[in-house]
């Protein structure tokens, strides 16, 4: 049986871990690898290659670094003419127009890292976080032009750990979409998948997070949302608020103590406890802007020599 040919659509390094899959399997044979641009990086920003397009230089993959593949009319032809079989897509960053997606002979699939049609869009594992889920997974799915929408070729299950957060759920899905990959491959190239239409009633979207989303909304947060908005958030953008015009923002939380109205700041015990909607908080470690995180009773004893008292503001002057 003579190997799949495929090409490869990604950029960070989530996506490095499924390209090695391609091309370490004898199933297939990675016939080029798509990246974006090379980026000024770093304090004296020098162009620095994405993770996927160093993969593919270190290893002599046949790189494609382009803006927007869907007008790079030479290449398409040239991939028409040579009978690619499949794409393969993990966090291209990059829409993949009509012509594009007619190309390959059995298609063009894209890895999602939740159970579809829950969380399409660009950021399900926030928002599995943030919901509680105690499960989530890995999607194979067909491409079609609308988002995250295509028929399932191939699904992962994933558990998740009670205190994991966001940067560690992102380690453990880089790790399954290649080992989910593994089981596709499998049956691709056996022609035994059967595909799954997915249910437009069970949709759900994870839309991008932003900075400002960052920012805690103590009068309307429990304390389980907010510890899993804490999860979602870790590393970025991470959690914060403004108190006495300072910024700060949290690392470690625990249920507090005290009964505290909605944003209501105490300051017993040499601890920092704000009233949440249903009970209060310790923000346990805590950082002041340029300074390391600290624990909360340390950053009082500075902010005491400051202020007499304490009190949430809606920013900094």
């Amino acid at each position: 049986m003579n190997p799949l040919k495929v090409i490869f659509f990604g950029t960070p390094e989530f996506s490095v871990d499924s390209l090695r899959e391609l091309h370490e399997n004898p199933l297939t044979e990675v016939v080029g690898v798509v990246s974006m641009p090379d980026r000024p990086a770093g304090r004296g920003k020098k162009l620095q290659s994405p993770p996927v397009a160093q993969y593919a230089k270190e290893h002599n993959l046949k790189l494609y670094q382009v803006e927007n593949i869907n007008k790079e009319y030479d290449l398409l032809s040239l991939w028409e003419k040579e009978g690619v079989d499949f794409y393969l897509v993990v966090a291209f960053a990059q829409f993949l127009g009509s012509k594009v997606l007619s190309l390959p002979r059995l298609g063009a699939f894209n890895i999602h890292t939740s159970l579809l049609p829950k969380y399409r869009g660009a950021a399900p594992i926030q928002y599995a976080l943030l919901n509680g889920d105690e499960s989530t997974g890995v999607s194979i799915q067909r491409m079609v032009k609308k988002m995250d929408a295509g028929d399932i070729a191939h699904l992962r299950m994933v558990s998740i750990d009670k205190d994991e957060n966001a940067g560690e759920l992102f380690s453990k899905l880089q790790k399954e979409a290649a080992l989910a990959l593994k089981e596709f491959l499998k049956k691709l190239s056996h022609e035994e998948i059967t595909y799954q239409p997915q249910d437009e009633a069970q949709v759900s979207f994870a839309p991008t997070i932003h900075k400002k989303d960052g920012l805690i909304d103590f009068e309307n947060l429990s304390y389980t949302e907010l510890y899993n908005k804490l999860r979602a958030y870790t590393p970025w953008p991470g959690l914060f608020f403004f108190m006495n015009n300072q910024r700060i923002k949290v690392h470690t939380i625990e249920r507090g103590i005290q009964k505290l109205g909605p944003k209501e700041v105490s300051v017993k015990n040499n601890s920092l406890e704000i009233g949440l909607k249903d009970s209060s908080v310790r923000l346990k470690v805590i950082q002041l802007e340029g300074k390391r995180p600290t624990e909360d009773h340390l950053v009082l004893q500075g902010l005491k020599q400051k202020f007499s008292e304490f009190y949430l503001t809606n920013e900094s002057p």
